[in-house]
């Protein structure tokens, strides 16, 4: 074996988790930062069966691979359940989120506080570059749903897939 592994040191996981429906130049922006920072970056597309979904499971999970695949070290894969269960099964100390505003940080300092008090993870925020502050999965949905130019939002692979499944993108 070869790496940080090999050598005795502890390899450093985070975990970055998401509806990803779909993935946008914002997501891919902290993804890319966090593994930078992670010698290995675990992307959960979280599984929410209240939530029906532009795109299914599968195909996020796909197009994740896709955009994550330059950076070597990004791993992506769906869960149903805790987040901290996730990361307490797979030894992953850490949870990566991007904040856009405020409003942001205060649902996130919840969610933190609830994670790091149920399981001792701790989760690190990323303030998203400014380029992105106001971008959502959402909106890039209605966007392209109304015939909007969303090229600047997502990666080409995912303007190529809502144009498929929305036909205006």
């Amino acid at each position: 074996m070869t790496g940080p592994e090999s050598e005795g040191n502890q390899v450093r996981r985070a975990v970055c988790p998401g509806s990803f429906d779909p993935i946008t130049n914002g997501h891919l922006d902290i993804i890319a930062r966090a593994s930078r920072l992670y010698d290995v970056v675990h992307v959960v597309v979280m599984i929410n069966q209240s939530k029906k979904g532009l795109f299914t499971v599968d195909e996020r999970i796909e197009l994740i691979r896709e955009v994550t695949a330059e950076f070597g070290n990004v791993q992506v894969e769906a869960y149903h359940g805790l987040l901290v269960d996730y990361c307490k099964q797979r030894d992953i100390p850490a949870i990566v989120k991007g904040l856009r505003a405020v409003s942001d940080f205060d649902y996130e300092l919840q969610m933190a506080q609830m994670n790091n008090g149920l399981s001792g993870v701790e989760t690190l925020f990323i303030p998203t570059s400014p380029t992105y502050s106001f971008l959502s999965s959402s909106l890039v949905k209605e966007v392209a749903t109304w015939g909007g130019d969303i090229s600047h939002l997502v990666p080409p692979v995912v303007l190529d897939a809502l144009k498929g499944r929305i036909g205006k993108a």
